[in-house]
């Protein structure tokens, strides 16, 4: 059997090329002929150097690399990975079959316009689309009519695992990634810089790049780390930040794997994948979400039942079993074997974290009983704290003294 896949350029790093190459080797590894085509923006000069930087990005793949869309020959079945991709595969005449790899929502990652819609006419292309996760097989079968499949959220369990005799720090760490605008990270440093003027002996954990922000509380950023120190810091911390606005990302599935438990948003998006046990979802405030990180440190024996539930979810989810999911979709695919809409359940089914005593805490803790007469002191603290002169409800309470 042959196929092949039309990718972006490689981007060091990247989580998307990273899970690409995967399935590739694993087609590769059921006897599949693979060829890759890449997208040729003059960063390299030929095939060679791409396989090349494949081995230094990704540690390599047994396939065949060819610089550009120019496709040649005949394929059992042909892969886009990209909205841009799409139109590329689609127009190929010499394909059996033609596949969708889709690993996010991405007309998301664009304003609402030309690239918006361009992104979504990707989906009406008659490409048989084969997602990582339930949510997005959900969102072709319910908005674009399409038959889908998908498979799982899962996580190396040979690097993701819990660490004997680590000792524990009262410490939360967040995928801070300001290059990705779909990873809030405006939102979640304003969340953990209530959670550092509440609890001043947190400790915040950044990590995920190299890029330090404006960052007004006390942190360590650790830029970007190898996937065995992400280990060890999921170990030693009690809580996970990781802000999912459009498909999740594979690293809460990799915190519970590894024992931590794990705070993301209370959005559809993460509906679909995410587990009960394990996480917990917050309203997108970023109140909220520090309302959601202080549930968990302030109460261990809840922090403890996560993390035990949050393995035993991801016990079974190993690579292979995420390989094998994918495996079976091809051969659905190729084979003719019909799966037809599924209805998909949420797998999520709690309430979301609101943010009631976070407000009312930073009130109380401002504020005295009462109002008159005290502006001249609350003032003067504004002045001395900068995190306070930058948090909302702060403001709204200053605003609200001042017409007292």
């Amino acid at each position: 059997m042959k196929a092949a896949w039309v990718l972006p350029s490689f981007i060091e790093g990247s989580g998307g090329h990273r899970t690409i190459m995967q399935n590739i080797q694993c087609l590769v590894d059921h006897g599949y002929k693979c060829d890759v085509y890449i997208e040729d923006r003059g960063e390299v000069r030929n095939s060679e150097e791409l396989k090349r930087q494949v081995e230094k990005f990704f540690g390599g793949c047994n396939c065949s690399y060819h610089l550009g869309f120019k496709i040649v020959g005949e394929y059992d079945v042909l892969f886009a990975t990209a909205w841009f991709t799409s139109k590329v595969v689609r127009d190929y005449p010499y394909a059996k079959h033609k596949a969708y790899f889709i690993q996010d929502f991405e007309a998301l990652f664009n304003p609402m316009g030309d690239g918006y819609l361009m992104a979504c006419a990707s989906y009406c292309y008659g490409l048989s689309p084969i997602t990582i996760g339930k949510w997005l097989t959900n969102k072709m079968q319910e908005e674009y009519h399409t038959s889908s499949q998908y498979f799982d959220f899962c996580a190396d369990h040979k690097v993701y695992h819990s660490i004997e005799g680590v000792t524990k720090e009262n410490a939360v760490c967040f995928i801070y990634q300001p290059d990705k605008p779909r990873r809030c990270s405006a939102i979640g440093i304003e969340a953990l810089g209530i959670v550092k003027y509440l609890r001043p002996e947190i400790k915040i954990y950044l990590y995920g790049s190299g890029v330090k922000g404006n960052i007004w509380f006390e942190h360590t950023n650790l830029g970007v780390i190898s996937i065995e120190e992400c280990n060890e810091l999921y170990n030693k911390c009690r809580v996970g930040l990781c802000i999912s606005s459009s498909n999740p990302s594979r690293i809460p599935f990799e915190m519970m794997a590894a024992g931590l438990p794990v705070v993301d948003l209370y959005m559809e998006n993460n509906l679909y994948d995410m587990p009960d046990e394990g996480v917990l979802l917050t309203h997108y405030t970023p109140e909220s979400i520090a309302q959601g990180v202080l549930d968990i440190i302030d109460h261990p024996e809840l922090a403890d039942q996560m993390s035990i539930n949050g393995r035993r979810y991801m016990e079974e989810r190993t690579l292979e079993y995420g390989y094998n999911q994918f495996y079976s979709a091809v051969e659905n695919l190729i084979n003719g074997r019909e799966c037809g809409e599924v209805k998909i359940p949420k797998s999520y089914h709690k309430n979301p974290v609101f943010a009631e005593t976070i407000s009312q805490s930073i009130f109380h803790v401002q504020m005295p009983d009462e109002i008159s007469g005290y502006s001249n002191t609350f003032l003067s603290i504004l002045k001395r704290n900068r995190f306070l002169r930058k948090n909302r409800i702060v403001r709204k309470i200053w605003h609200y003294i001042k017409g007292y």
